[in-house]
């Protein structure tokens, strides 16, 4: 997994990345209020943020972990512990 990634919203502040979500897309969390959460697609000029509900960020990095699980991914531990702290 690496290190922590990391976006600043304009309004919202900084974001933490929670899980991947596929099609060029991750799934991120306000970093103070850990109830907003966006899928954010990095674009050559920007970044472009869609707000979705806490069911469907939950959904996704449900998913994510059902991949890593699946592909025995090294990062499994990290991305779980991840999902634990966001979600649980």
């Amino acid at each position: 997994m690496g290190a922590e990634r990391y976006l600043n919203h304009p309004t919202f502040g900084m974001l933490y990345q929670v899980s991947t979500a596929g099609e060029g897309r991750d799934l991120y969390a306000t970093l103070y209020a850990q109830r907003m959460f966006f899928l954010v697609t990095l674009q050559p000029r920007g970044a472009q943020f869609e707000v979705i509900p806490y069911q469907d960020a939950r959904h996704h990095a449900e998913l994510h972990l059902a991949r890593c699980r699946r592909d025995r991914s090294s990062d499994f531990a990290d991305w779980k512990q991840l999902f634990d702290q966001t979600f649980i």
